[in-house]
């Protein structure tokens, strides 16, 4: 049994600490009670191969409650259309969903990749107060500019 796995996720814990990230530092903890436990090894390939996509349905259903609770309607709907403001939002959120499926394929075709999202991530949330929207987007903005190099450098 080797300690590393257990020493870089300690020191995860300290800078999600640090940066009062509580998602990293839930992700952390329950990291380490998978590894602790028998199962941990089956619990790891399932999160990696399932777990984005588990991610992506849980803030699809965070992002479609006020539509389920009553509190977005078609009214709301049609006069989103009526703002200027609302068409850049509409298209930022297509943007955005068209950048996070990027991400899906970047960490799905390279997961290193994955370590240097959440440094990136934990600094700037720990030196800038940014805010932790994870990793996807960032991904997905990472595999847009590496197709743009790529394109350039060929």
């Amino acid at each position: 049994m080797t300690l590393e796995p257990y020493l870089f996720l300690l020191l995860l814990l300290g800078i999600g600490f640090i940066a009062k990230n509580n998602s990293l530092m839930i992700a952390v903890i329950v990291l380490m009670l998978l590894k602790l436990l028998p199962i941990g090894m089956r619990a790891f390939s399932i999160l990696q191969a399932k777990g984005i996509n588990w991610g992506v349905t849980i803030i699809t259903i965070a992002v479609l409650a006020p539509i389920g609770s009553g509190e977005i309607g078609f009214k709301d709907l049609s006069g989103a259309f009526k703002s200027p403001y609302a068409w850049i939002a509409l298209i930022s959120g297509i943007a955005v969903a068209l950048l996070a499926k990027g991400g899906v394929i970047l960490l799905a075709e390279d997961p290193h990749i994955t370590t240097a999202l959440v440094l990136g991530t934990i600094i700037a949330v720990s030196l800038f107060k940014g805010v932790a929207v994870g990793p996807l987007i960032g991904a997905g903005i990472a595999y847009m500019a590496m197709k743009v190099f790529d394109l350039l450098n060929n």
